[in-house]
């Protein structure tokens, strides 16, 4: 931010009270015509942080990309203390051909920040997102969802270690926060090494706008923006309960022993006890049923959703639950009587 408030990038700046979509330029096709990215910076009246909002770093994952544009184009910010800086789509290429990484070599937008000039497209990318976008900013929030084939329940990703992720973290008001550092590469990882304090947002599946998540993570988002003064009129968000995934929890990606067809018996976000039945996998003539149980009593965090698999396969994402919290969950996740009868 400069001395008079405004945001300023490298070709144009938002005064205070001014907002600007733009389209930014961050790399070429191979015709020679621009690589746009959108983003929609609102700087409010008053002084505040300065916040971003980004999606799509994977073309597919669609949930993130409605949440931004909903802050950015819907919410009511004229009361906006602070500089909002929206990213709705980061990987332009992946979301024109729906895949998941860059269509130029294969490469992971989400593996190559914070970039770098001189280097590879995705990296060169990266640089042009993150020094114009990324480093003005104090916080942010990265949305995304699972990859192709597989769900999961809203959650958090923080390294609750640093003392301001911890803050931003609990801020967002997810029943579920699993504790780890962000791999290299990632805009979580590299931004809170780089000093400002990022999380990552997981919500449902690849290429579909889910309704009920997306609503979830905007009133996350609005409880953020309440911890941090920017929206005073709304209060910080308590979810029920809560737990945080550190090293001392048990957490295992269950995965196939054998090919066939998988029935999934719970859904994402359910309970399930150890030895009870996950899914039962078969093969075309269902005469050879293979069930899978829980190695332990946790939360399924994630699930898959297309039925068929290789050996190896993962299946679903388990977490162990402290012995206070699933007491909670497993009275919220009861059948009343009248549910029941």
């Amino acid at each position: 931010m400069s001395d008079d408030g405004a945001f300023t990038y490298n070709g144009g700046k938002v005064d205070r009270g001014e907002t600007q979509n733009i389209r930014y330029g961050i790399s070429e096709t191979y015709l020679g015509d621009p690589v746009r990215i959108p983003v929609t910076i609102i700087n409010g009246e008053r002084p505040g942080p300065t916040a971003f909002l980004s999606a799509a770093a994977h073309g597919d994952e669609l949930n993130g990309i409605e949440v931004v544009r909903e802050v950015a184009h819907d919410w009511d910010l004229s009361e906006l203390a602070g500089t909002l800086v929206c990213l709705p789509v980061l990987n332009v290429p992946g979301f024109l051909a729906q895949q998941r990484y860059l269509p130029i070599y294969d490469r992971d937008l989400n593996r190559s920040f914070p970039g770098r000039q001189g280097s590879t497209s995705a990296k060169r990318m990266a640089h042009r997102i993150f020094t114009n976008f990324i480093e003005p900013c104090d916080f942010g929030i990265d949305l995304h969802t699972s990859t192709r084939g597989r769900s999961n329940m809203l959650h958090v990703r923080a390294d609750m270690a640093d003392p301001a992720v911890h803050r931003l973290a609990l801020a967002f008001g997810t029943n579920v926060i699993l504790d780890s550092e962000g791999s290299d590469g990632t805009l979580r990882g590299e931004a809170t090494r780089d000093g400002i304090p990022t999380i990552t947002i997981e919500m449902g599946e690849a290429h579909r706008f889910q309704r009920g998540l997306i609503d979830e993570a905007l009133a996350g988002v609005e409880s953020v923006f309440a911890e941090y003064e920017m929206l005073t009129d709304t209060p910080v968000r308590w979810p029920g309960w809560r737990t945080i995934i550190t090293g001392d929890h048990e957490k295992t990606w269950i995965r196939a022993d054998v090919g066939g067809i998988v029935d999934m018996h719970p859904e994402r976000g359910a309970l399930v006890h150890e030895g009870e039945v996950i899914c039962t996998i078969t093969n075309p003539f269902k005469n050879d049923n293979v069930t899978v149980t829980a190695p332990f009593t946790g939360l399924l965090v994630g699930i898959l959703e297309n039925p068929v698999v290789y050996p190896g396969n993962p299946l679903c994402h388990l977490v162990e639950l402290s012995g206070r919290t699933r007491q909670v969950v497993e009275r919220q996740q009861r059948p009343t009587a009248a549910s029941a009868a």
